[in-house]
C-alpha cells in the first residue's frame, strides 16, 4: 500500500515545501529535513509530517526527495553518503536540481541508487504544475507507481527523456517566469488605458488562464486560436501586428535559449 511507504524531503524550501504538501494529501508517513530547524518545523505543522535532520531522513526514507540547489547538492550528498550505504532496505532518491543528471547524483551519493529526476515548476503550489519526470533503469515499474501516485496532487506528470530534461526545463520550469511577465504586461497596458491595477492584474491572469484551458481542451494549434480571435480590420489584429513588429515570439524563443544554456552549465559545474 502506497501509505505504508515513508517520504523523506531534504530541504524545505518554496519547491520542496510545494512538493511537500502535495505529497501529504495522500501519504502521511512523512520526514522533512532542512538547513534551518524552523523551516522544517512549520512545514511538517501543516503537513502532519515530523520534523528530522537529513541523516534520520536518509536512514528511514523509502523516497526520498533532494530539495537543495544544484550548487549544493554534492555536499549534502556527501553528508549522508554512509547513512545510505549502511541501509538494508533499497531507496529511491528524487532530483529536481536543474543540470544534474541520473548519473551524476548517483556519483555524488557514492552508490548506483535507484532515482527518479523530476522538473516541477511554482504552480505545484496549487496543485496546476507541471512536472516533467524520468526514471533511472534500475527504478521498478512498481517504485515509480507509488512515487507518481503520490505525486497525482501536485499537477501533471509527463515522462521526458532525460536528453531532453533541460530542455523542458527551459519550457515549463522556467515559463511561469516568463508568463508572469505577460500578465504584468497585459495588466500594465491595461493601467495605462485607464484600469485600476487590482482589476487589471486579475483581468489578465484569468485571460491567462482560460486561454490555456481553452488551447489544451480544444487541442488546436496556436496560430489556429490566434486567427480565431483576430477579424479582419479589427482592434486584436493590430495589437498582433505590434506584437509581430517588435518580434516577440523571437525574444521568448531567446529567453527559453537562455535558459537552456545555464542549464548546461549548471550541469558541468
Amino acid at each position: 500500500m502506497n501509505n505504508e511507504k515513508t517520504f523523506g524531503f531534504i530541504g524545505a524550501g518554496n519547491m520542496g515545501g510545494a512538493l511537500c504538501k502535495a505529497v501529504s494529501k495522500s501519504c502521511k508517513k512523512l520526514l522533512i529535513a532542512d538547513h534551518f530547524t524552523e523551516k522544517a518545523e512549520a512545514l511538517a505543522e501543516k503537513t502532519g509530517g515530523q520534523a528530522s535532520d537529513n541523516k534520520t531522513v536518509a536512514q528511514n526514507s523509502d523516497y526520498i526527495f533532494l530539495g537543495v540547489k544544484p550548487q549544493m547538492m554534492s555536499d549534502m550528498l556527501a553528508g549522508i553518503k554512509d547513512d545510505l550505504r549502511a541501509r538494508e532496505k533499497d531507496v529511491v532518491l528524487i532530483t529536481m536540481a536543474a543540470g544534474l543528471s541520473i548519473d551524476t547524483i548517483r556519483k555524488m551519493a557514492g552508490g548506483e541508487y535507484k532515482v527518479i529526476r523530476i522538473m516541477p515548476n511554482t504552480p505545484v503550489e496549487v496543485g496546476e504544475g507541471e512536472i516533467l519526470y524520468t526514471k533511472g533503469d534500475n527504478v521498478s515499474d512498481d517504485e515509480l507507481c507509488v512515487f507518481l501516485d503520490n505525486m497525482k496532487f501536485a499537477g501533471k506528470l509527463t515522462p521526458i527523456p532525460e536528453s531532453l530534461m533541460d530542455a523542458g526545463c527551459s519550457v515549463s520550469g522556467c515559463g511561469p517566469a516568463f508568463v508572469y511577465m505577460f500578465i504584468r504586461g497585459l495588466a500594465e497596458g491595461g493601467k495605462a488605458c485607464g484600469i485600476d491595477e487590482e482589476t487589471a492584474i486579475n483581468m489578465a491572469a484569468q485571460t491567462v488562464l482560460g486561454s490555456a484551458k481553452l488551447l489544451m481542451e480544444s487541442k488546436e494549434n496556436p496560430s489556429v486560436l490566434i486567427d480565431k480571435v483576430c477579424s479582419p480590420g479589427g482592434s486584436t489584429i493590430e495589437g498582433v501586428k505590434s506584437l509581430d513588429n517588435d518580434n516577440v515570439e523571437d525574444v521568448i524563443v531567446e529567453a527559453v535559449k537562455a535558459a537552456y544554456q545555464r542549464n548546461l552549465e549548471l550541469g558541468k559545474a
